[in-house]
């Protein structure tokens, strides 16, 4: 038996709000669980688990339709899905009463219920989320009925507002497997038993990475799992090393060709790092004209030759500014920025501050 774990896809959201290429984030999502779905058929697996938040809200009727649809190109897969925090099963959702194709099963029940899958020989406990929170330990005592079927848990948190997990006692919960949502990066949570899919596709630009799906092959109870990169973007943060020669358009040189290597469809939070020159300001903002910069963080600090600054003013304030730091120097960041911002103030008075 073959299984594909996804959770997260987060349909609906749209990321990037704000930057001009947002506008193709929300549909890149939507593309994402379209080559998912084709993949799923290509690698000719037998399950498809969807461990919550398939939907970043209430999903809509036409949206249900969609995502039915591509079910339905399904050639060989069953498919068991459970909403997690962010489409959680309002009264008046639609998601529990949709007429699903017959190759889909959701786990749309507040308490945890379990589905037996006789072909492929395998059950699949789980629930939904019914409120946005659920700070209760739901999973905690709970007890995979011995079977010779194999025994998924579909299971959507792992932080203190969202069903807390305790690893103690999912170990000796007697699952098989234990296909876990919530948590946007992809990690096992137990080594070869319990899995963090990870977002599909990365959705904030906490999302670091890479993002894809788990694959798992079963064969007699033996579980060999593996992560499958598939999101065509990802959100890195690339850091800068900073020299006192540098200018304003050798470092816009230096992260334009760090963006060309690492990727220009990738998202960026650019950290400047090292020793400017004392009189050289960086101006972030140029920099975010770069390619897919989201933000840019200066924390450079000026290149102060103390030896020569010591000699050139020994007899001037500056001079005993240095000196009254002792014969080493600072003793620590603290001392280190304080000599740091008194020596701009005297030798740059222009500027007003320290960075």
């Amino acid at each position: 038996m073959r299984f594909m774990h996804v959770a997260d896809v987060h349909l609906g959201a749209a990321p990037d709000r704000g930057y001009p290429w947002a506008k193709d984030r929300g549909q890149e999502l939507w593309e994402s669980f379209r080559r998912c779905i084709a993949a799923a058929n290509e690698k000719k697996v037998d399950l498809l688990l969807i461990a919550g938040d398939l939907f970043h809200r209430q999903p809509e009727v036409k949206e249900l339709n969609e995502i039915n649809y591509l079910f339905s190109t399904l050639e060989r897969t069953a498919v068991v899905l459970a909403a997690g925090d962010a489409d959680y099963l309002q009264p008046s959702s639609p998601y529990a009463e949709y007429p699903w194709n017959e190759n889909v099963i959701g786990l749309f029940s507040p308490q945890l219920e379990r589905v037996r899958l006789p072909d492929l020989k395998v059950e699949i406990y789980g629930m939904s989320y019914y409120r946005s929170e659920l700070p209760e330990p739901v999973f905690d005592g709970l007890r995979a009925e011995k079977s010779e079927y194999f025994r998924i848990l579909l299971a959507h948190g792992g932080d203190t507002d969202h069903i807390p997990l305790d690893k103690e006692e999912l170990l000796a919960s007697g699952f098989d497997y234990i296909a876990l949502g919530h948590v946007h990066r992809p990690q096992v949570y137990i080594q070869g038993l319990a899995m963090y899919a990870g977002a599909l596709e990365p959705v904030s630009s906490e999302d670091t990475g890479p993002h894809g799906y788990i694959l798992g092959d079963v064969h007699r109870k033996r579980i060999k799992l593996s992560f499958v990169e598939m999101a065509g973007r990802q959100y890195r943060q690339e850091e800068i090393e900073v020299t006192e020669w540098d200018t304003q358009y050798s470092l816009r040189q230096k992260i334009s060709e760090r963006i060309r290597q690492c990727g220009t469809q990738h998202m960026y939070r650019v950290i400047l790092a090292g020793q400017r020159h004392p009189q050289f300001r960086p101006v972030v903002e140029e920099y975010l004209k770069c390619g897919r910069v989201l933000e840019v963080a200066d924390r450079t600090v000026p290149a102060f030759h103390l030896e020569e600054l010591r000699r050139q003013y020994r007899d001037g304030l500056i001079g005993r500014l240095i000196e009254s730091f002792g014969e080493d120097g600072p003793k620590d960041l603290i001392e280190e920025k304080a000599l740091r911002y008194g020596l701009e103030a005297l030798l740059y008075p222009e500027d007003g501050h320290g960075p």
